[in-house]
């Protein structure tokens, strides 16, 4: 393996380092997989439907980038530790594709240490144990949707000296939380992928109908059209509480003589 030589022509960067290396991993990507891994992003943010590939995609992107630049370390944040493993386990596929056996970095149980010295950690979805990484050079919200703010607000301040790469990736779970919000509101900055279930070849439509009445309108509209749907139980839909919120008033003052407990004028 001549990790100096797939240095030297991912420095050619986006399309053709990064493709050379895909293609030996055995990765036929779709066209929007395809855009993802040759973007060179910053930021970036896939809002996709179940079962079309948003995780095999980014478990590629994180091997091509220990594969490619040494001494680098990429960390995928999940809701759960169940869900950073399964990641782990689909780059460690590529990763054999690559000849690099998986092999622990010796600190963390769901860990990946390649040859070049590069890592690929996996944390849990617990803010209180994942402090303490820095110099990041890719970081992944693997279903973004689910992960608590706080847990994200955690973990970005990882990029800020190295100014490595920040990518969400999720199906939607409602208009909330920093994953609906980076997607609605979120500026040039972000590179946005959208994927729905008809996008997806290997998706039969056949199942989608089926799916579509067992599932529901709202839930199959979320799960596979990739919509920021209200909850059923719902009083208000949420653009209504936005719409209904202001800052023109100040706060309520109480007048003299009231009685606070009952609102009694006394």
């Amino acid at each position: 393996m001549d990790y100096a030589m797939e240095e030297k022509c991912a420095g050619k960067k986006g399309a053709a380092g990064v493709a050379t290396v895909v293609e030996r991993m055995g990765f036929a990507p779709d066209a929007w997989q395809a855009r993802v891994l040759g973007s060179g992003a910053r930021q970036g943010i896939l809002n996709c439907s179940r079962q079309c590939g948003k995780s095999t995609v980014t478990a590629v992107m994180a091997v091509e980038r220990a594969y490619t630049q040494a001494e680098s370390l990429t960390l995928v944040v999940s809701p759960s530790a169940r869900q950073s493993g399964e990641f782990l386990r689909k780059a460690a596929q590529f990763a054999r594709k690559l000849e690099v056996r998986r092999k622990g970095d010796g600190d963390n149980e769901m860990s990946m240490l390649f040859p070049n010295g590069s890592r690929i950690v996996g944390l849990p979805g617990n803010e209180e144990t994942i402090r303490g990484f820095s110099a990041v050079s890719l970081l992944l919200v693997d279903e973004a949707s689910r992960v608590p703010d706080d847990l994200y607000l955690a973990v970005r301040p990882m990029l800020a000296v190295s100014g490595g790469a920040l990518w969400l990736m999720s199906t939607p779970c409602g208009k909330r939380g920093f994953f609906w919000e980076t997607w609605d509101r979120g500026g040039p900055e972000w590179e946005k992928v959208g994927v729905t279930a008809y996008e997806c070849e290997r998706i039969r439509k056949e199942v989608l109908e089926k799916d579509r009445q067992a599932l529901g309108e709202r839930r199959f509209r979320q799960e596979y059209l990739c919509e920021f749907t209200e909850a059923e139980d719902g009083v208000f839909d949420m653009d209504v509480v936005q719409r209904a919120a202001s800052s023109e008033f100040g706060p309520l003052k109480m007048q003299p003589g009231m009685d606070t407990v009952q609102g009694r004028i006394l």
